[in-house]
């Protein structure tokens, strides 16, 4: 299991499967991230330039690579969609493992996995995909990235139906 400053921070359970999963996620949130930013790339090349043909844009898009600010630009939209999973596939028991896989693998194995799913989902909402490449690809700044980064928050709530709350945390929609 990795060591990192959460661990000593939160000294309640160590052995919780949510402080467990969470960590394997922390670990996971740049080599994520990175590859969900070159995912929209190619996702972008293939839905509109399906033909291969070359101009500013494309060339623009194509030699894009993610860089820091990039993938800080999405952590709000990764932390977000970690407590997701957390909530869905998240609980206190750790189960026991026959495989002799310890339980921090087998939880970032299937968090990258899920997360992996979800982009492909996500990818298949061009709204999504233009806003993905707004905020890398194409830099924008001032009051439109605040608009593209709303409407990361927003697609996220609407997509599982539910709500983020600072204080209560994540509560469903479906009453």
């Amino acid at each position: 299991m990795a060591n990192h400053s959460f661990f000593r921070v939160r000294k309640y359970f160590p052995q919780d499967k949510n402080y467990i999963l969470y960590g394997a996620q922390y670990d996971l949130q740049e080599e994520l991230l990175s590859n969900f930013i070159l995912c929209a790339r190619k996702y972008y090349l293939d839905w509109y330039n399906p033909l291969g043909l070359i101009d500013d844009t494309v060339r623009q898009v194509q030699k894009y690579k993610p860089s820091d600010r990039d993938i800080r630009t999405f952590n709000d939209f990764y932390q977000k969609m970690s407590a997701v999973y957390r909530y869905y596939y998240g609980s206190n028991q750790l189960e026991f493992l026959f495989d002799g896989m310890d339980h921090y693998t087998k939880y970032a194995k299937e968090w990258e996995e899920k997360f992996n799913e979800w982009t492909t989902d996500f990818f298949q909402q061009q709204h999504l995909l233009k806003t993905v490449l707004r905020l890398t690809v194409f830099s924008c700044e001032g009051h439109g990235r605040t608009l593209a980064e709303n409407r990361l928050k927003t697609f996220l709530s609407h997509h599982f139906d539910l709500k983020f709350y600072k204080y209560k945390g994540i509560v469903s929609n479906v009453a």
